[in-house]
C-alpha cells in the first residue's frame, strides 16, 4: 500500500509593499503596536484584557469574523477602497464592510493606530459604528453600521433642495458629531462634504471616514478626485497653511449651503454643471469672497448660520459648540420635525458615491 505524499502546505501572497512594514507586523500577519493587536480575528487592546471593560453602547450581541459575513453587492467604489453591502449568515443582520488594500508609510502608522482605538470606542449617535476591524493579508477591513438611505449627496440627487427646518435638523446632528470628535476626541475629519454624512430611515444623520480609511488612501498616494476632496476645503488648508477644527466648520458650511440653494456655492448658475478649472476653482476659494446665502430668499437665521462657517478668517468661524445654541437651530428644535419622513419616501441608492 502506497504512503500518500504529505501535501505542501500554501500560502497566501501578500501584495508586495512598497514601504516596509516589517516593524509593526509580526510573523503571524498580525498588525502590532503598543497595545494594539489587529489580524484577522479582529481588533484586541491588550491593556484592555487586564481590566473589565465597561459597555460603551454600541457593542453586538454576537461575536463574528469575516468568514461568517456574506456579500449582497458593492455600494461603494473610491480610491481608499471598496464598500460592500454585507449580512452575517446567521444572524441576517446587514453591514457596511470596507475594504482597504495597505501599503502604509511608516510616517502615519502611529494616527492610523489611534484612529483605530479611536473607532473601537465610539461612542457617538451621530459617527458612524464601526463595530469591528480586522487584518488579513494585507488588507484592513472595517465592519461598518450601514446606513440605508445612502449619504446627503444621494438625498439632494433626488429631492434637488432641502428646506430651511430640515436642514436645521440635520445641522444639528452633523453639529453633535463634530462636538464630539472635536471636544472629546479631538480629531479633526478633514473631509466634510455630503457624500460623508450619511443618513438612515429613520432620519439619523452620521459622520463617516473621519480617520482610518482617508489615511490609509493617503499613506498609499492616493487621493480623491479634486472634486470630491478640495471643493468643501477651507481657504488655510488650499493654501497650505496651518489650520484646526474650524477647517471643519467651513466644510460645514458649504454643505448646508449647497443643500439649501441646488448647487455647489462656487457654481455661478443652475445651468453651470461645474467650475470652468479647478485652478480657477482654488484661486476663488482661497481670494475672492465667500460664498452666501441669499438674503430674498433664505430666513435671517440661515443666512447668519451660514455667515458663521464661511469666513475666510478661520478665527471668525464659530465652533461647533457656539453653533449648536445658533438661533437658526433653535428656531426650528421645538417644531418635533421628522427628518425620517423626508428620507424614507426616497429611494434607497443604488450606489454610494465615495
Amino acid at each position: 500500500m502506497k504512503t500518500k505524499t504529505p501535501l505542501k502546505q500554501l500560502k497566501l501572497a501578500v501584495p508586495a509593499q512598497k514601504t516596509p512594514i516589517t516593524s509593526f507586523l509580526t510573523a503571524s500577519g498580525t498588525f502590532h503596536d503598543g497595545d494594539l493587536l489587529l489580524n484577522q480575528k479582529g481588533l484586541r487592546l491588550i491593556s484592555e484584557e487586564k481590566e473589565s471593560r465597561p459597555s460603551d453602547g454600541k457593542e453586538l450581541e454576537f461575536d463574528f469574523t469575516l468568514d461568517d459575513l456574506e456579500t449582497i453587492k458593492v455600494i461603494g467604489k473610491g480610491s481608499g477602497g471598496v464598500v460592500q453591502l454585507v449580512r452575517h449568515k446567521w444572524v441576517g443582520r446587514l453591514f457596511a464592510l470596507k475594504v482597504i488594500q495597505m501599503n502604509i508609510q511608516e510616517d502615519i502608522r502611529k494616527q492610523i493606530v489611534q484612529e483605530l482605538k479611536i473607532n473601537q470606542a465610539s461612542q457617538c449617535p451621530h459617527v458612524v459604528v464601526c463595530y469591528h476591524s480586522f487584518y488579513h493579508n494585507g488588507v484592513i477591513s472595517l465592519v461598518l453600521e450601514y446606513m440605508d438611505r445612502g449619504s446627503l449627496a444621494d438625498v439632494i440627487k433626488q429631492v434637488k433642495t432641502i428646506l430651511e427646518p430640515y436642514l436645521a435638523v440635520v445641522c444639528k446632528q452633523v453639529l453633535q458629531g463634530l462636538v464630539y470628535l472635536h471636544n472629546e476626541r479631538h480629531v479633526i475629519h478633514r473631509d466634510i462634504k455630503p457624500s460623508n454624512l450619511l443618513v438612515n430611515h429613520k432620519g439619523e444623520v452620521k459622520i463617516t471616514d473621519f480617520g482610518v480609511s482617508a489615511m490609509l488612501a493617503s499613506s498609499m498616494g492616493q487621493r480623491d478626485t479634486f472634486v470630491g476632496t478640495y471643493n468643501y476645503m477651507s481657504p488655510e488648508r488650499i493654501s497650505g497653511s496651518t489650520y484646526d477644527y474650524s477647517s471643519d466648520i467651513w466644510s460645514l458650511g458649504m454643505v448646508v449651503l449647497e443643500c439649501a440653494i441646488g448647487r455647489f456655492p462656487y457654481i455661478q448658475s443652475e445651468d453651470q454643471q461645474s467650475w470652468p478649472s479647478f485652478y480657477e476653482l482654488l484661486a476663488a476659494i482661497v481670494d475672492s469672497p465667500p460664498p452666501s446665502a441669499p438674503p430674498d430668499q433664505f430666513s435671517p437665521e440661515f443666512c447668519s448660520f451660514v455667515s458663521s462657517c464661511i469666513q475666510k478668517d478661520p478665527r471668525d468661524r464659530l465652533t461647533s459648540l457656539e453653533l449648536l445654541s445658533h438661533p437658526f437651530i433653535k428656531k426650528f428644535e421645538d417644531k418635533d420635525l421628522d427628518l425620517g419622513i423626508l428620507v424614507g419616501s426616497l429611494e434607497p441608492p443604488v450606489n454610494f458615491p465615495r
